[in-house]
């Protein structure tokens, strides 16, 4: 279960649990071969999260009257394809990792994927005594199977309107702390009707509007315990921020509507191995590595979105789903007045 949580919230790298020796081995390494491997590693997982993270903002172009709200329940999750589980691998791009069989380029599992069957490299260091040595390790897998090719995310979420075809949203995602891991989720956007602002708009037979959405996401996860070696305050720490920009069409019927639009998704993820590392190098030596290095990865996306709401009353449905680099889809439980 901790695999797949760490998974779901993607902080986690090379250095999961299950991954601990290749961590001494990895920096033993080199600093700059460990964050090489990160840095591909990551890359799927973040981008999926990210678009996972942006989706069902709105459900219809039309904003709320003024003091208008809904309070909404929402379900996300990007789609995972064959091509995100895995990434290219080229150790000649390395300074001290090698293939133990294969040519120096192979596929090998990124975060979402997994090694089967399993990909040993050969790690080169300096030992004191014996002059340059090599060390076999398996490379780490991915969450695999165990993530259903879904990348999800969930939020608690509110709209509220202000009049004059203003609609503030804000999203939250109750702060999560096990032992071992914090997580924490918040967003807010507006959206702005332009139909309202023109003459004779209740004539109109569709609504139009644009949406502008931020997302924040933070999390932490402490592998002081877990990890094989020794050091103080050992974690490993995400920060990822996106915006949203959106233009969205939908029908004005009273019961069942379809809305749509185009977007553009752009945003950052950045991941912090941070703590002390006391790395042994050969048999009588060691070196302390301090917050050894930070990964980043870079989104941007056009996406475009199909939908559909049910309006009964109080309660509203709606199911939608998004086209762009990594698709995606999502339901909301909406409760809502006027």
């Amino acid at each position: 279960m901790k695999r797949l949580l760490l998974g779901i919230t993607l902080f986690t790298s090379v250095f999961t649990v299950n991954a601990q020796n290749d961590l001494d081995v990895l920096l033993t390494a080199g600093v700059e071969d460990a964050q090489r491997f990160a840095t591909d590693y990551l890359a799927p997982g973040t981008s999926g999260l990210m678009h996972s993270m942006n989706a069902n903002w709105f459900n219809s172009a039309k904003v709320k009257p003024l003091g208008g709200f809904e309070i909404s329940l929402v379900a996300n999750a990007a789609l995972v394809s064959d091509e995100d589980k895995v990434f290219n691998m080229d150790t000649s791009e390395y300074n001290n990792v090698s293939f133990v069989q294969g040519p120096s380029q192979q596929n090998v599992a990124s975060v979402l994927g997994e090694n089967d069957p399993t990909i040993f490299v050969e790690v080169e260091y300096d030992d004191p005594i014996f002059g340059s040595q090599t060390v076999e390790l398996e490379l780490p897998q991915g969450i695999g199977d165990a993530s259903a090719n879904l990348v999800p995310s969930a939020f608690l979420q509110a709209a509220v309107g202000l009049g004059s075809g203003v609609e503030l949203k804000a999203r939250y995602f109750p702060k999560l702390e096990t032992d071992d891991v914090e997580l924490g989720m918040y967003g807010a956007g507006i959206q702005l009707e332009f139909t309202e602002w023109l003459p004779a708009d209740k004539l109109w037979p569709v609504s139009l509007s644009a949406l502008v959405a931020y997302n924040h996401l933070n999390g932490s996860y402490d592998i002081t315990e877990s990890s094989g070696i020794e050091g103080e305050n050992q974690r490993l720490e995400n920060n990822t921020d996106t915006w949203l920009f959106q233009l969205i069409v939908s029908t004005k019927l009273p019961v069942v509507n379809l809305y749509g639009g185009l977007g553009y998704l752009t945003g950052n993820s950045e991941s912090d191995l941070l703590g002390s590392y006391r790395v042994t190098d050969g048999f009588l030596t060691s070196e302390t590595i301090v917050d050894p290095f930070s990964v980043s990865h870079d989104v941007s996306a056009l996406r475009g979105t199909v939908g559909a709401k049910l309006k009964l009353g109080f309660f509203r449905l709606n199911a939608e789903y998004h086209l762009s680099e990594f698709n995606a889809f999502s339901v909301g439980v909406n409760f809502g007045f006027r």
